[in-house]
């Protein structure tokens, strides 16, 4: 059975014959591991942790499972099965030294305008959250994900469930940050990345404590970020929506190669269907005021997202602007760069794309596709 997610790359049927043997087990097996955990606090704290662990892999591996059968139409990536033992050692038994970013997913915001009219939020709490952690496995770099959260284990299962299956999906793609695989062993299974060196992208359009990235880097970035949002709407079996882009969310790698990641809040559209609804909330400032009200998710969703992000890259601030404040905000560092004619004719033309994307009206935003091919034009102006 420890073998079950060594290769997810087998046929349709052979993942449903697994999962009715591995149904059958787990209904079998589950009451004889609770009632060990209990004789083992009796004998040992050690063998309590194995038949934890134990339990932890029924769980997640039968939710795993089901889930990936249910979405992958027989096609994903294959992903490996790491144990317990070898991520703790990994990451030097969770140093917090390791740690190379702290990622809230299901915050809870207060907004604020300011005097210039600027929107802007203030975090209040966090319900779930994943820690990032530097590890090596098999003499290689990795990045770690450690979900954690005051929300119910089964609310934070359910979400790293769902991270797992679509970035299985989109793993091929070389602006997703590839997932190698997982754990299932933890009480939350555990994700193993690649290693972006680099790391987040910051509030600021750049990287680091304080990095620049030249406005031909910004630009290229986005448009490569709009290329993997496209795939994400159009080229699986039914259209996902992120619903969590914002920088924290963009890795970049040792060659400034933007990494799209967190799919924890992903949703997919139902078939014959023009959105999809949920409670869970998504992250504030970068989502439209009238998309939370509704509780209706489209791809223009994230195109809104998306916008803002842009607005980012233009104003060095985590900014959503109101309505003819955008040229009073332009980051200066970016209007020093002596890019002559051709870098301001790119600038005019990217705050108008921004501004296109984050229209409040769904229906008056561009596709991510048309917003992909407008980025790709700006590119090639000079």
């Amino acid at each position: 059975m420890a073998l079950f997610l060594r290769d997810l790359n087998h046929s349709w049927i052979e993942k449903a014959l697994s999962a009715i043997v591995f149904k059958v087990l787990f209904d079998r097996l589950l009451p004889d591991c609770i009632q060990g955990v209990g004789e083992a606090r009796v004998e040992g704290g050690l063998e309590c942790l194995r038949m934890e662990t134990d339990t932890s892999f029924l769980i997640n591996g039968s939710m795993l499972l089901e889930d990936l059968i249910a979405s992958s139409n027989g096609k994903c990536n294959p992903i490996r099965n790491f144990t317990a033992d070898e991520l703790i050692r990994a990451t030097n038994n969770w140093d917090p030294r390791h740690v190379v970013q702290k990622c809230p997913l299901l915050p809870t915001w207060r907004p604020i305008f300011d005097e210039l009219e600027f929107f802007h939020v203030d975090r209040v709490s966090v319900s779930v959250s994943c820690d990032i952690y530097w590890g090596c496995l098999d003499d290689r770099r990795v990045l770690v994900k450690k979900f954690t959260g005051v929300s119910s284990k089964d609310e934070v299962r359910s979400l790293v469930i769902r991270d797992i299956i679509i970035a299985t999906q989109m793993s091929n793609h070389k602006n997703v940050l590839k997932l190698i695989g997982c754990c299932v062993q933890f009480p939350v299974p555990v994700l193993v990345h690649e290693y972006a060196s680099n790391g987040p992208l910051n509030d600021q359009g750049g990287f680091g404590a304080d990095e620049y990235l030249p406005w031909k880097t910004r630009l290229r970035i986005a448009k490569e970020l709009a290329n993997a949002l496209t795939y994400l709407h159009s080229a699986l079996r039914r259209p996902v929506v992120h619903r969590d882009v914002r920088p924290s969310c963009i890795l970049l790698d040792h060659n400034l190669v933007p990494k799209l990641c967190n799919f924890a809040l992903s949703i997919t559209i139902p078939p014959n269907q023009s959105h999809a609804s949920d409670d869970v909330k998504q992250t504030f400032g970068y989502t439209c005021l009238e998309d939370l009200v509704s509780g209706f998710v489209t791809e223009k969703s994230d195109v809104y997202s998306f916008g803002v992000l842009l607005l980012v890259f233009l104003t060095d601030v985590r900014y959503h602007v109101r309505s003819g404040a955008q040229s009073r905000i332009m980051d200066p560092k970016i209007v020093s760069e002596e890019g002559g004619e051709g870098q301001a004719r790119q600038l005019k033309d990217f705050l108008a794309l921004a501004s296109a994307c984050v229209q409040e009206k769904s229906e008056a935003r561009p596709d991510m596709i048309d917003v992909a091919n407008e980025l790709m034009r700006i590119q090639k102006t000079i």
